[in-house]
């Protein structure tokens, strides 16, 4: 049995904390796991920015209700779940997260949660487990099945190593120099080509 796993945000669509930095001007909010590679770091920092400026839940998720998924996104993950059993794995929020699903036609996601208080205001963050994604695709391998896994970020890199086969999908030039061990894939149907070799398909 074959089992894909991949990230969400900069792979099958944009990224959540971009689209609010450009709607709401906070340019501090750009920063992503391409930037940072410690997630804690950079979760704490947004947080921050966000107090700072009063920037609520509900501001965010009305921002996420405007996001897309990529052109051929949906397709591509039709394909995956056609040929595999196919799992998110992303450091977003299921409060984040929930709208993206249904435009994805509801994969299976594995992903954190926020604390947020009776006025909206995010307190804090819970991580699944520490690692997550290279735990996830440890213990899915352990049932024996055959994987392969995608992503563009440093957050995504423990997971590629531990899946039998890794890619990148539109990495920053800087990490695919830094990990040349993963092949660098621009579009779907070159992944999707990649995908058939790793696993048999």
């Amino acid at each position: 049995m074959n089992i894909v796993f991949s990230d969400l945000e900069g792979v099958l669509v944009p990224e959540i904390w971009i689209g609010v930095a450009e709607k709401t001007g906070i340019e501090d909010l750009k920063l992503t796991t391409r930037d940072i590679p410690d997630y804690n770091v950079l979760m704490k920092k947004r947080l921050e920015i966000c107090n700072e400026n009063n920037l609520k839940i509900g501001d965010i998720q009305k921002v996420i209700e405007t996001i897309d998924p990529f052109e051929g996104a949906i397709e591509f993950v039709d394909w995956i779940r056609e040929n595999a059993q196919f799992i998110i794995l992303s450091d977003t929020f299921s409060e984040f997260a929930a709208p993206l699903m249904k435009k994805l036609k509801m994969p299976t996601i594995f992903c954190h949660t926020l604390k947020v208080d009776s006025s909206g205001k995010i307190t804090d963050y819970v991580l699944r487990q520490d690692d997550q994604k290279r735990k996830a695709v440890m213990a899915i391998k352990g049932l024996n099945f055959k994987s392969a896994a995608f992503g563009d970020s440093y957050n995504d890199i423990s997971m590629l190593k531990e899946a039998d086969a890794g890619f990148f999908y539109c990495p920053p030039a800087n990490i695919a120099d830094e990990y040349p061990e993963f092949p660098v894939t621009s579009n779907y149907s070159d992944l999707k080509n990649y995908l058939i070799k790793a696993l048999d398909i």
